[in-house]
């Protein structure tokens, strides 16, 4: 059975929420899969631009989300491939999509959206972070198996 750290963080602003995410990217490693749910305009983009800055990716690739092209891939340290499943519906048949190729690669892996997908495609380890609107900026639920996310709640405690 997988044991799971689960911790909250209240991110006043879209600057903070940037600097979240530059911090997973930074401790990210290959083979990292990062699940983002959350209504429309939470962040998710926002969080993603982080991490891409957090794996160096070089500032002249705009990080757009990939709502119309279902995938983006990034140069960086490690490859970040940025999935969206937003369009995608609940009869869509999944083992057509390839995410195996994302979701088991070298690189590092963010799927906005991540709550339409079948949990049997989920990787056995992962990151998901769910976003919240709240009163004054966003909340923002961890929920992960792998060790060295847990320095993020350290880190954002400090």
């Amino acid at each position: 059975m997988r044991k799971f750290f689960k911790f909250r963080y209240h991110s006043p602003s879209p600057e903070d929420t940037l600097k979240v995410g530059r911090k997973i990217g930074e401790i990210a490693q290959k083979g990292d899969v990062i699940l983002l749910c959350g209504d429309l305009g939470t962040g998710k983009t926002w969080l993603t631009k982080g991490i891409a800055e957090g794996l160096g990716v070089p500032e002249n690739y705009p990080i757009t989300s990939p709502t119309f092209v279902f995938v983006h891939v990034y140069p960086g340290c490690l490859p970040l491939y940025h999935l969206d499943l937003y369009r995608l519906d609940k009869d869509v048949d999944w083992s057509l999509l390839g995410l195996e190729e994302y979701i088991f690669s070298e690189g590092v892996t963010v799927i906005e959206w991540a709550e339409k997908m079948p949990a049997s495609l989920l990787p056995p380890h992962y990151l998901k972070i769910y976003i919240y609107f709240s009163n004054e900026g966003r909340d923002l639920e961890f929920i992960t198996n792998i060790a060295y996310f847990k320095q993020i709640g350290y880190y954002l405690k400090n």
